[in-house]
């Protein structure tokens, strides 16, 4: 007999697991064979609908230390005290490849972290570079489209891709970012982390501040080229989570530095980029701020349950920490909640690798598919303020409030998110900085993207880099062949 028996999962010991029951060797089944339909019924809803973004992704637990305190900033409690320890668990990505694409690609990676604070989880969710291709989520989707399969032959298509490009200059930043030689990580733990958008913290005094989250790995930038890249596809397209992976289990914890920079509520007034995503924060007026160093030393022990079900949102917030008017980050706020809530249903938030350890979760909400518990004690308690259940029952606390957001009156409208707005001020600013080497390597990269994309799309898309710099023009027009 064996010494743990395998069950049915309502826990009946199965007497048999090899053979179907049938009318004979060479017989029909029998559809009372409870077993082998349970068996093929599960079988059939194994998988779940991929993210639409971020669909190959790695994770990985880990600890957060407070190296300097933030109460001077914040009032969250994770950031108080110095030498304070948070678990944690972090979530890496490419964006437009589907689940079983490599992780080896030309493609920013998703940073996505899941503090487990005493009150409550905050994420942090990012990616690899600080801006991104967009400040306006009115755009996303369409984005999204340009660079999955197209709907006819199923293939991804460069005159997609370099077309929208060609007409959303506001990405040149992010796009002289992936086509530099960073664009290629040699591993998640070889590359740095952004919140990327501005968020907002508050203290004790009611003083709200804007803020930008920085991840310096400790390990180094290490990146790969083209060649090199396609090389380790060709045996390893997963390398990237192998080596995650394999660095740990091999107690080699991978580590990042963690900096913040602030700035006052005020100053954003007359700083034009304070909530643009396509756009960084001058290191020179607003210094990083070193406060932690976050380690990874734990591998998940399934990857479906805590990887594929992991639900990082930036609505994730704690007290003392909230959103700004980034437009971007205002769109996130509704539109991963939404996804998870498609994913993994109304209660994703009651999966282990999702749960909160902050103690008890009180909340009203009811019911929903795979609900494992009944709020309230009684049917009809299941409200704020409700008379029913004495001083037992949950109850919301001013204490808790957020101070208001002081910000320019504005008439609601559809503004011109292109209008003042100079998309290239900053990608000439990054190419200035770029060693010879690191130009030539930029412009042979967009070249080889940008000459599968129809001769028009082409001639589009030189004129930004032109704009940018006439060297840079210059460089992928020589690349293309184009003298």
């Amino acid at each position: 007999m064996a010494t743990q028996p395998l069950t049915t999962s309502s826990g009946m010991p199965v007497s048999d697991d090899e053979n179907s029951l049938s009318f004979g060797p060479r017989g029909p089944l029998a559809l009372q064979d409870h077993h082998l339909l349970e068996k093929l019924a599960h079988f059939n809803r194994e998988r779940i609908p991929e993210r639409v973004v971020h669909a190959r992704g790695s994770g990985a637990y880990g600890m957060f230390t407070l190296t300097k305190s933030l109460k001077d900033f914040t009032l969250a409690n994770f950031l108080q005290n110095k030498g304070e320890q948070t678990e944690l668990f972090l979530r890496f990505s490419t964006v437009a490849g589907e689940q079983g694409s490599s992780d080896m690609i030309r493609d920013p990676r998703g940073f996505a972290v899941k503090f487990y604070t005493k009150e409550g989880n905050y994420d942090v969710v990012g990616n690899n570079t600080p801006v991104f291709f967009l400040r306006d989520p009115l755009k996303f989707p369409d984005f999204i489209h340009s660079q999955k399969r197209c709907p006819m032959r199923n293939v991804t298509n460069p005159d997609a891709v370099w077309d929208f490009w060609a007409h959303n200059p506001q990405s040149l930043h992010q796009i002289t970012i992936l086509f530099s030689d960073r664009g290629i990580p040699k591993s998640f733990r070889h590359m740095n982390g952004y919140g990327s958008h501005t968020f907002s913290f508050w203290n004790t005094k009611s003083e709200r501040f804007w803020f930008k989250w920085h991840f310096k790995t400790n390990q180094g930038i290490q990146c790969l080229t083209n060649e090199e890249a396609g090389e380790i596809v060709k045996h390893r397209p997963w390398a990237a989570q192998e080596d995650l992976f394999d660095s740990i289990e091999s107690s080699e914890y991978p580590s990042w530095t963690v900096y913040v920079q602030i700035m006052p509520e005020q100053e954003a007034q007359r700083n034009p980029w304070t909530f643009d995503l396509t756009k960084v924060w001058s290191h020179k007026d607003y210094p990083l701020i070193e406060v932690g160093k976050l380690e990874l030393n734990k591998n998940p022990d399934n990857y479906f349950a805590e990887v594929e079900q992991s639900a990082m949102s930036p609505s994730n917030f704690v007290p003392g920490i909230g959103a700004s008017p980034d437009k971007m980050l205002q769109a996130r706020l509704f539109a991963y909640p939404d996804a998870h809530r498609y994913r993994l249903g109304a209660n994703y938030n009651t999966l282990d690798v999702n749960r909160p350890q902050a103690g008890a979760i009180n909340t009203y909400q009811r019911d929903g598919q795979m609900c494992p518990y009944q709020t309230g004690k009684k049917n009809y308690g299941t409200y704020d303020n409700s008379t029913f259940d004495g001083k037992d029952h949950p109850s919301s606390d001013v204490i808790y409030k957020e101070p208001p957001m002081r910000l320019s009156s504005e008439a609601l409208d559809r503004f011109d998110h292109l209008e003042g707005n100079d998309d290239y001020i900053q990608a000439a600013n990054l190419f200035k900085v770029m060693t010879e080497n690191q130009k030539q390597q930029l412009g042979s990269n967009i070249a080889g993207a940008l000459s599968g994309a129809r001769e028009d799309i082409q001639e589009r898309m030189l004129i930004h880099f032109d704009r940018v710099n006439e060297v840079y023009g210059k460089l992928v027009k020589n690349e293309l062949g184009k003298q």
